[in-house]
């Protein structure tokens, strides 16, 4: 028996040399939207509910929380609440996180689509770019008028890029596409995107996109006979005629990995950027609406992308002004796609600064 507890004791002492005991871990997330939100927030949280099944760990989240001093306050209790390893979802708690992770150096901290690390700092980031091509593709196809709106949250490269590779994509099988953009400042305001939805589609559009959480641009579109795409998650239910289909955040496995990093003393800082080759990133169902022709283009698009024979940004590309920015037979670099600021031919309209 005592040979026993013994044992128990060194496993224990084990744990807390090299990671953090399971019974003890405590996880936390920050959201900028509702966990309701059913896109982004809705899947980080089903990334912490994973966390909590596969691992047992207990964990915490706070949701709609603002970008800026907000988001300070949030992260700083979180840590001070010994939390073990805190996950920030939104690009705005980039500094926040950073500044809260100096005053807590015994904390690990996973930023999502930022690229400011530390030591005790990681960034993250799906590819949703692969995805914005397959809808570009579907899109280009699809449209009528020649005319994709696209809902935008904030001017930040990942915004631009989803915007870019989808015209990318749509010109290559329709060279009169076009897209037109409304930026609506902010990520969850069913209000202002439903509006934002209206006003493209009184400018012409007759598919609509969007890089913003609510289905609220869905719903606007299935109301005005039109086209739309998911964003996040699967949105059918929310529009079941206008939805084509939607790219989907999966999330819990790279939280499961990572807790369990913290857990067992393996974590480290590091930037991660996967895309659907890891699963990261995936499809929802396609619509049965979809010509045969394109659903098999774009299944097989998403087979080169994963093999790597397809790229989104594959040369030659076009600034709005017509100049070769990618030459033929070149590929965009991770860091020029990570600090994206322009929009390539085809975009209607400007950058706001």
């Amino acid at each position: 028996m005592i040979k026993k507890t013994l044992s128990i004791i060194a496993f224990a002492a084990s744990l807390t040399a090299t990671g953090i005991a399971s019974a003890e871990t405590k996880v936390g997330f920050v959201y900028v939207g509702p966990i309701g939100d059913h896109g982004w927030s809705y899947q980080h949280n089903q990334g912490r509910l994973a966390v909590e099944k596969e691992l047992g760990v207990k964990t915490t989240y706070v949701e709609s929380v603002k970008e800026g001093a907000d988001a300070e306050r949030v992260i700083r209790k979180l840590a001070a609440d010994g939390n073990d390893i805190i996950f920030t979802t939104s690009f705005g708690y980039m500094n926040p996180t950073n500044k809260v992770a100096k005053k807590f150096p015994n904390v690990k901290f996973e930023h999502a689509t930022g690229y400011k690390r530390g030591k005790n700092v990681s960034t993250y980031s799906g590819r949703f770019y692969e995805g914005r091509t397959l809808l570009g593709t579907i899109a280009g196809k699809m449209t009528k008028t020649n005319t994709i709106g696209y809902v935008a949250s904030f001017p930040i490269p990942e915004v631009i890029r989803g915007i870019n590779a989808t015209i990318i994509a749509a010109r290559k099988v329709n060279p009169d596409v076009k897209i037109k953009v409304v930026w609506v400042s902010t990520w969850f305001d069913p209000g202002k995107e439903g509006d934002a939805a209206k006003a493209l589609i009184d400018q012409g559009a007759d598919i609509i996109m969007q890089h913003t959480d609510s289905p609220a641009p869905l719903q606007v579109a299935e109301k005005r006979g039109v086209w739309a795409f998911g964003q996040a998650s699967d949105m059918k239910a929310f529009a079941p005629k206008a939805h084509l289909t939607a790219i989907i955040d999966d999330w819990a496995p790279y939280y499961v990995e990572r807790v369990k990093a913290a857990m067992d003393g393996t974590w480290e800082s590091k930037d991660t950027w996967d895309g659907f080759k890891t699963g990261m990133v995936v499809m929802a169902p396609l619509s049965e609406d979809i010509p045969e022709d394109v659903r098999k283009m774009v299944k097989e698009q998403e087979k080169m992308i994963i093999d790597g024979t397809l790229h989104s940004f594959q040369g030659p590309i076009k600034n709005q002004k017509g100049e070769i920015v990618v030459k033929e037979g070149e590929t965009m670099s991770d860091k020029d796609l990570a600090g994206m600021n322009w929009y390539v031919e085809g975009v209607d309209g400007t950058i706001p600064k």
